[in-house]
């Protein structure tokens, strides 16, 4: 779809770590999409405890690689966010937790700051759900 096709595409998505639930509102209808980030949790690994006893210097680098390898990952899912969304004329961003703040940054980076309508903390919510707040946050 291009810019010439519709007029106004207003995109709200809902966000974790995990997931982007993005709907899609053009004069044409009404779009609703997924994307899967392959970032899993990051677990703490044995030994880290300070009940065990000092850290080992060598653990340090592992820590930090595996931190750098964490954001990278992060960022590819934020890219590919940002891919599906990059002609959206208005953004609303939802979510529960910290995702919701850096895909803005990653925004912002990518010169659709100025897109930004709201940014809204929200827990776990259905397709169906997400789909109804962002008609009812772009009716307004």
């Amino acid at each position: 779809m291009t810019k010439e096709m519709a007029t106004e595409t207003k995109v709200g998505l809902w966000i974790d770590h995990r997931k982007a639930i993005i709907v899609v509102i053009t004069d044409k209808g009404e779009e609703t999409g997924l994307i899967i980030s392959k970032v899993e949790k990051q677990l703490r690994r044995s030994g880290d405890s300070p009940l065990k006893g000092s850290y080992e210097s060598q653990q340090v680098p592992a820590a930090d690689s595996r931190q750098k390898a964490y954001t990278g990952r992060l960022n590819i899912f934020y890219d590919a966010v940002i891919a599906s969304i990059h002609e959206a004329t208005s953004i609303l961003i939802l979510g529960p937790g910290e995702a919701k703040d850096e895909l803005k940054e990653h925004l912002v980076k990518n010169n659709l700051g100025g897109c930004i309508t709201g940014i809204e903390a929200a827990d776990r919510m259905t397709d169906r759900q997400i789909a109804a707040q962002v008609r009812k946050h772009f009716q307004k």
